[in-house]
């Protein structure tokens, strides 16, 4: 028999989101263990969960872990020609920026952004049945993120799956 000792810290994350996604009161019981586990993961200043809406061209801001600045009544248009839709969306790859300077040119809203401590972010698109149907946005000081975080990341994406699909069934 094996004890919680002889798991690894990656593993305990993923295995309290995963617990988190049996329970009642989803979404919000399987957001609030994204956000914990990927705080104690891979950290952030700031977390958000952009939930496409293609019907409507919009992105909603349904999750934020400072939602005095990021409120979740939040949307903006899916704008098609911006390198986010290119790689988050059409090709379903994360997206790194590295800087003040990445961010400055990623952002339109980078001095909210700034203003929060945060100079580096990764999206991380959540795929379903070949679609980028969200991203887990995660903000940080500069140089927080980097490819090697990449692989647990995808993990996560994948947990938001059920959490995304009933976001998407319930609104």
């Amino acid at each position: 028999m094996t004890s919680s000792n002889d798991f690894t810290p990656q593993a305990l994350a993923l295995g309290c989101v995963a617990q988190a996604l049996t329970q009642d009161s989803q979404p919000e019981r399987g957001l609030q263990a994204l956000a914990a586990a990927l705080s104690d993961r891979i950290g952030y200043r700031l977390f958000t969960v952009l939930v496409l809406d293609r019907q409507a061209g919009l992105s909603r801001r349904y999750f934020s872990s400072q939602p005095v600045a990021y409120p979740t009544d939040g949307a903006k248009p899916i704008r098609e020609d911006s390198d986010f839709y290119a790689r988050v969306v059409q090709d379903g790859t994360p997206r790194i920026c590295n800087d003040r300077h990445d961010c400055q040119q990623a952002f339109p809203d980078h001095d909210l952004i700034f203003s929060l401590g945060c100079e580096s972010a990764v999206n991380v698109p959540v795929r379903w049945n070949g679609q980028t149907i969200a991203s887990l946005n995660l903000l940080h000081e500069a140089g927080w993120y980097r490819q090697d975080m990449l692989p647990e990341l995808a993990w996560y994406s994948a947990l938001a799956i059920p959490v995304i699909q009933k976001i998407n069934h319930t609104t």
